[in-house]
């Protein structure tokens, strides 16, 4: 192992929860990673340990106050690292000529552009963010296949279901299952459930996620979001895949084959497995996950998913059924849900109500370019906060 080059690491989104799991395995490894740009968006004090551990050669951030804030902040010694903000700044440290590997972690559709040129540069991209493939799936696997850019998953369902592929033909696939952990309503009723606050949503019984996607996995919009990721990674239609309720989080998701053989892949649940077998694939490293104890785990549950419980989840189907502009409008109205729930402007179940308002408003066009696509998002951001508005002002009077 001591003869590899180090790989030139570009993380897009390193003050998240997946790009700080990222840095801890390339910590773990230094003889086989460098970390050639950081991206972040308001946490610069985070990002300034992490630009003096892994010294990049380029930095960006949200904006133009950030950058005054870090720069303040910066050592003397590092002060020749270029720091940039914005769009272009993202889109830049996504393409640059001499990146190994592009880790997409950046939460949300704004994640779209630099994940779309870095694909566009023909680089292995490292996919954590699922919404790229949610509300533009077509013009991301067109493009790679034009530039011979490899899409290597690193969401831990897509990534299993990556792992159990290898070696075998796409053609003896007969079903994908998708696992989903329940999340912190496993088990509850929907009145208990009604009144339920963020904070209380927010606790995840297996996995350690960002506050959006702890929401997504309480709605079970994730699994939703996966369902269509899924459809454009692996190139199936969505009656191929299936989605299962399994509270251990052991089974991270199956693939079954024509012969009636099905495959799984079984961990515990620590997103370092799925980032470090993307960095490193198709090579494997010891990232010093604890071991997988069967006998302690004793049994494993699969149960149907609650689509009266959890709402969102039949809104996904229904977004990827129809197809087209549907999941970006799905997209971002559950974003805007999400933060509207976070700040305790909406209940819970006005999640779901939210995000079909704006899809029953929708006008479903022909997906063409990613300009149409981020042109279709902000339609339903606006939209939806109008309707946001319009609630507010009703509960008024």
């Amino acid at each position: 192992m001591d003869n590899f080059a180090r790989k030139r690491v570009v993380v897009l989104g390193s003050t998240g929860s997946v790009g700080s799991s990222t840095l801890d395995i390339i910590r773990k490894y230094p003889d086989r990673f460098e970390v050639l740009a950081l991206t972040a968006a308001k946490n610069v004090d985070l990002l300034l340990s992490q630009i003096e551990e892994f010294k990049p050669r380029l930095v960006v951030v949200k904006s133009e106050r950030e950058v005054k804030n870090l720069e303040s902040k910066l050592p003397e010694a590092l002060s020749g690292i270029e720091i940039w903000f914005g769009e272009k700044g993202y889109c830049t440290a996504a393409s640059l000529s001499d990146a190994d590997i592009v880790v997409s972690a950046i939460v949300g559709a704004v994640g779209l552009l630099p994940t779309y040129e870095a694909v566009k540069a023909g680089k292995v991209v490292a996919l954590a963010n699922k919404e790229s493939m949610v509300i533009a799936g077509e013009i991301i696997t067109r493009l790679a296949k034009k530039t011979g850019a490899t899409i290597l998953p690193v969401d831990s369902e897509h990534n299993a279901v990556f792992q159990v592929l290898q070696g075998h033909d796409s053609l003896h696939l007969k079903r994908i299952i998708l696992t989903a952990s329940g999340g912190p309503f496993f088990g509850k009723s929907k009145s208990e459930i009604e009144s339920v606050s963020p904070e209380v949503a927010l606790k995840h019984p297996n996995w350690s996620m960002g506050s959006k996607i702890t929401i997504d996995s309480a709605t079970l919009m994730n699994k939703g979001l996966e369902l269509i990721e899924a459809k454009w990674l692996f190139d199936v239609p969505m009656e191929m895949i299936d989605i299962v309720v399994h509270p251990e989080s052991i089974i991270h998701s199956m693939v079954e084959f024509v012969d009636g053989s099905i495959l799984a892949e079984m961990a515990v649940p620590d997103m370092r497995i799925p980032i470090a077998y993307a960095l490193s694939y198709p090579e494997r490293l010891n990232v010093g996950v604890k071991p997988l104890d069967l006998l302690q785990v004793g049994r494993l549950t699969f149960l149907p998913p609650d689509e009266q419980k959890f709402p969102c989840l039949k809104l996904a189907k229904e977004a990827c059924r129809v197809g087209h502009t549907m999941p970006t409008v799905l997209n971002a109205a559950n974003e805007e849900a999400v933060y509207a729930f976070l700040n305790h402007r909406i209940g819970f179940y006005d999640i779901p109500r939210l995000i079909e308002s704006v899809m029953n408003e929708h006008r479903i066009e022909q997906t063409g370019s990613v300009e149409q696509v981020l042109s279709v998002d902000a339609w339903a951001r606006k939209r939806a906060q109008e309707i946001l508005k319009e609630w507010e002002v009703k509960r008024k009077y």
